[in-house]
């Protein structure tokens, strides 16, 4: 009944971009990165490994964010993708669209956005094409 499909978070962080850093430019990744500056641009992990992006209070990121698992504590602009684990702590603040399998939103965080879960996007393309393929 329960799927153990989901990865194990990276518990270490290899990268930082500390504060009073602001990187303009897309920033690719693997493993654990942790954002305390600002970023202007796309923040992408590797999507064959597991990868975490944590984003504290006064981060910022600008641009679309693709990873594993994120925890944002901070503010996104732009489109975000959760393959596994989404956290939303009580200061996030994401303006975009987000894209999960697995959700947790505190008290106090805020989406300006459409929360679209994975698993029901995926049956709605299922559908379609076989909706199309009967047609």
């Amino acid at each position: 009944m329960f799927s153990n499909r989901q990865s194990k978070p990276q518990n270490r962080i290899d990268s930082l971009v500390g504060a009073g850093t602001r990187i303009e430019g897309d920033v690719h990744f693997t493993g654990g990165l942790r954002v305390d500056g600002e970023i202007k641009g796309s923040v992408i992990a590797d999507s064959s490994k597991p990868s975490t992006l944590v984003l504290s209070e006064q981060a910022r990121v600008e641009g679309e964010v693709r990873v594993t698992h994120f925890v944002v504590n901070g503010t996104v602009t732009g489109p975000v993708y959760v393959a596994d684990y989404l956290e939303l702590q009580s200061k996030a603040k994401v303006t975009g669209d987000v894209h999960y399998r697995t959700l947790e939103i505190q008290l106090g965080a805020i989406v300006e956005g459409k929360l679209i879960h994975l698993a029901e996007a995926e049956d709605k393309v299922v559908a379609f094409k076989i909706g199309t393929a009967e047609s």
